[in-house]
């Protein structure tokens, strides 16, 4: 069982930044890869961006790739999201996830295949 926490979410102006946090806890919590998804009103859930369990392997949704950059830090079992240039089309709730990957597998884009979520938190761009 791992349970996800996000914080660092909020109002910001178009061309501004915001880093969101993934605090996470329990069992081996750092043998997870994990990722962002997010979800805005009346929209499915998409996959944002992905890191593996050691750091050394992201991967990013091709809509915020050179503006967010994913990160973790396994001594303190917290995932970052640096969010810069940001545009109103990234207003959504965004949610951390955690997907227990099999040795060598490559990191996954299916929200199906993360199994725990945190509870999400709200990006709002404003034009």
């Amino acid at each position: 069982q791992v349970q996800l926490v996000e914080s660092g979410g909020g109002l910001v102006q178009a061309g501004g930044s915001l880093r969101l946090s993934c605090a996470a806890s329990g069992r081996a919590a750092s043998m997870y890869d994990m990722g962002w998804f997010r979800q805005a009103p009346g929209q499915e859930r998409d996959f944002v961006a992905a890191v593996s369990r050691s750091g050394g392997s992201t991967s990013y949704a091709d809509s915020v790739k050179g503006r967010f950059t994913i990160s973790r830090d396994n001594a303190k079992n917290t995932v970052y999201l640096q969010m810069n240039s940001l545009k109103p089309e990234d207003t959504a709730i965004y949610y951390c996830a955690a997907h227990l990957a099999v040795v060598g597998e490559r990191l996954t884009e299916r929200a199906d295949e993360y199994r725990y979520w945190g509870q999400g938190t709200q990006v709002t761009v404003s034009s």
